[in-house]
């Protein structure tokens, strides 16, 4: 049996992979709170309203589980125009936290070929919005597009896209009671395309300022699309069926199913479940001494 290593020497046995007649893939009738995930080269890493949890597979194989509380509690944000910001902030802060706790841990950024990727569609992409041949949202709505594609491209077929498959099958298996897909419905890629249009219409709004006024603009342009952007996939998320959000959330789905989620293997899911259970049970030990609380976004 796969060992799990937490902290220094505190060993554990690892749970079962996600599949038929494991018990968390089983209905069940509590109040389900809901987490957030982000996959990492060699891991996952799981997140709710207090704590968060990461596992990776070291290099020799050993399973180890890192978890704490959270500084940033994006949850109890209710401020409509704060609260998308937040709650990213809430997520992008744990890395450097991920990052002492358990030095095994590669992010997904570090991957040479992702982080290359990137820059070279940011510049490609910046180039193109300094050009006067499109009006202001048809160049922030291109440009946008095209800087994903370098970084879409970096992850198929990657551990990195394996693991997110991990993160997403475990995440949604536990939230739904029943066995769920490597896609899942609150994937951050859904993002894209209300980002896209608000960043688009953000642009278009601030190039009518004044000049002087110009540079301020956009900085609150790009603040405020991504408040609106965040409200919109909320929105999305209620209403999944509504022919509106399924528009919205095409763009996103197609990069999961495509290129950023593969099928995870059985030792990939293993490590997911470990960081989900972990994180579940920091939230239990938080609810016990803060008392109830409604589910919430990670």
């Amino acid at each position: 049996m796969t060992r799990v290593k937490r902290g220094c020497d505190d060993y554990v046995p690892a749970p079962p992979a996600l599949g038929a007649g494991y018990p968390g893939a089983m209905p069940d009738s509590r109040e389900k709170i809901r987490l957030g995930g982000m996959a990492l080269q060699n891991g996952v890493l799981v997140h709710g309203p207090t704590s968060w949890a990461v596992a990776v597979r070291t290099e020799d194989g050993e399973l180890r589980v890192t978890s704490g509380t959270k500084s940033i509690r994006g949850a109890g944000v209710t401020n409509p125009l704060l609260r998308g910001p937040v709650r990213l902030l809430d997520a992008f802060a744990l890395l450097p936290r991920i990052r002492r706790a358990c030095p095994d841990a590669r992010l997904p950024f570090e991957r040479p070929a992702v982080l290359g990727s990137m820059l070279a569609g940011a510049i490609v992409a910046q180039r193109l919005r300094k050009s006067t041949r499109l009006g202001p949202a048809l160049r922030e709505l291109v440009g946008g597009t095209l800087s994903l594609l370098p970084a879409m491209l970096a992850l198929r077929g990657s551990d990195l896209a394996a693991y997110h498959g991990a993160e997403h099958i475990s995440i949604g298996t536990y939230e739904h009671g029943e066995p769920r897909g490597k896609e899942h419905e609150r994937c951050g890629s859904h993002l894209i395309g209300p980002l896209l249009l608000t960043s688009a219409a953000g642009a278009a709004l601030a190039a009518k300022a004044p000049d002087r006024a110009r540079g301020p603009a956009r900085v609150v342009a790009a603040v405020g699309s991504l408040a609106a952007s965040t409200e919109i996939f909320s929105w999305m998320v209620r209403n999944a069926d509504h022919p509106v959000a399924r528009s919205l959330a095409w763009p996103g789905h197609q990069l999961q199913h495509r290129f950023a989620t593969a099928e995870p293997d059985a030792a990939q899911l293993e490590v997911a479940q470990a960081a989900l259970d972990a994180c579940l049970e920091l939230e239990a030990h938080a609810a016990e001494h803060d008392g109830p609380r409604s589910p919430a976004a990670g």
